[in-house]
Order: structure tokens, then sequence, then C-alpha cells
């Protein structure tokens, strides 16, 4: 069954609901799932439109074109997604496992609606896992000095491949501004909760040594500020002072191949609406 998904925003004022439903019901379309949210702090208005596109007449042009004139008379800032363009993804990973083998294997199942025609790496570790899934995979080393090189190579191998999001699975490399700017809100990165607070190498050892009593992940796309991008999803956990510092980043890597694979999901299913500094993330 084709579908088109409608993600929305505008200012909030009265009205808004009733002309969009009245577009739809205006073509024939049966909508399939809407669901809306009101901003009332910055009184801004957010909806999801899931429409079924079986027995329709118009084409997808003729649909986001047509759509396009109540956006301009509605001053609607809106985009479009037909079920039919199953996005690529690619996997940038460096020597952690946890992240990867989670997406592939959701992959495998079908849980994750993509396709993955390859796997970048800093290093030579992953290559078995790629073998396994039977999915390409590039080992691009990233030498003293030459980051801008090293990025050039994999900037050609994304584009070579019609990468429509890049996922950066434990990928221990910082991203340059031109690099995130060949794809804006389409690289989801996943960190430890500890940043900034324990930034560096080792951050659960130095988390044990504080005492903590929480611990968790963070997804988000990624901005030239380094882990300051809009957030999409979070998990924690709590533990005790009978936790070991093993035991920390072992309870941090479930935390987070699932946080991680749960923003992948979000962002493929056309739940995430980018609201400034914020996401606005429908529930399935």
């Amino acid at each position: 069954m084709g579908k088109a998904c409608f993600l929305i925003q505008t200012e909030d004022r009265k009205g808004i609901l009733a002309e969009i439903s009245g577009f739809f019901a205006g073509h024939s379309f049966n909508v399939l799932q809407s669901k809306q949210y009101s901003d009332m702090r910055e009184n801004r208005y957010y909806m999801r439109v899931e429409v079924d596109l079986d027995n329709v007449a118009l084409t997808h042009r003729a649909l986001t074109g047509e759509f396009d004139e109540i956006a301009k008379r509605m001053n609607l800032k809106y985009s479009v997604h037909f079920s039919e363009d199953r996005a690529r993804v690619a996997l940038l990973v460096s020597r952690a496992s946890h992240c990867l083998y989670d997406l592939l294997a959701h992959v495998r199942e079908g849980d994750l609606d993509c396709e993955i025609p390859l796997i970048i790496s800093n290093h030579p570790d992953l290559e078995h896992v790629a073998d396994m899934f039977n999915i390409p995979f590039f080992c691009c080393p990233a030498e003293p000095g030459k980051n801008a090189a090293q990025e050039k190579v994999v900037l050609e191998l994304l584009e070579r491949h019609k990468i429509d999001l890049v996922v950066l699975a434990r990928y221990m490399r910082i991203l340059s501004e031109n690099f995130i700017d060949h794809y804006p809100n389409r690289i989801i990165n996943i960190h430890h909760a500890f940043l900034p607070a324990f930034q560096g190498g080792n951050p659960y050892l130095r988390a044990w040594q504080r005492g903590v009593k929480m611990i968790g992940a963070t997804a988000h796309y990624a901005t030239p500020e380094l882990d300051e991008g809009p957030i999409i999803e979070q998990d924690v956990e709590r533990i005790t002072h009978e936790d070991s510092p093993d035991d920390l980043k072992q309870i941090g890597k479930d935390i987070e191949r699932r946080v991680l694979t749960r923003a992948v999901r979000a962002h493929l299913e056309h739940r995430v609406i980018i609201a400034g500094r914020r996401t606005i993330v429908f529930a399935r």
C-alpha cells in the first residue's frame, strides 16, 4: 500500500487542523494517521499526517504541487515522504561493535525499513561484521593532520552510494562543519549522557570515581557545535555503589545501542520534526 507522510509546522492559530484536513478530504484521501501538537509557549503548531495513496489519481509531483499552494497560503513549512522511497543509510563506525550489530540485526529482521549499502570505518577492526551481513566495508584511515583528505574520501563514498542518512554508530571522529553541511539534519550521533562532565577517554571510570547514580545515552542530529544538536532520543538507568567501572561500561553500551536504534527508527518513520534546537518526536 502506497503512503505519503506530511510533516508540518507553522505558527499556531485557529482553523489549521480543519483547513489541512479539508485539503485531504477534498482530494478523497484516506487519512491513515493524524497527530498534532501545539506548543503554547512558542506559539507553534506541529502536525504529522499519513495518507493512503491507493486509488488516488494524483502523481507524487502533482500532490506535492497542490499541497504547495495551501502551504504558501497558510505559511506552512513542510516536508513530504513517500513510502516507496526507501532510505539508503550509511553506518560509520570505529572499533566498538555494539551499536553496529544492533542496527544491522534490526534491519535484517525488518524492524528498520531501510537499505544499508555500505559501512565506513576509520579502522579495519569491524570488517568481519560487515562480511557477516554481506555489506561492503570501506576502511578510511584518519592520518594525523589529514582530516580534510579523509573526510573527502568518505563524502565521495556517501555520494557514490546515494546516501540519505548517515548514522554515527560509535564513530570516534569529530566531523568538520563542511562534512555536516553536506547532510544537514541527516546525520545521527550517539554518545553517553555523561557529556560534557566526563568528556574524553574512559568516561565510565571517571564517572565511577565520582560516584554517579545514573548513567544514560543521548542520540541527536549532528551539528557543527559538538554534541549540541537537536536531541531525538535518550534513556537512563540507575546504578549503585556495587557497580564496578566495567559494569557501568556494559550498562552504558546496552543503553547506547537501544537509544541509537530508536532514534534511527523515528527518523526513518518520519516522526521527527526539527524545531530550532529542539525536536518534536511523535509516538508510533
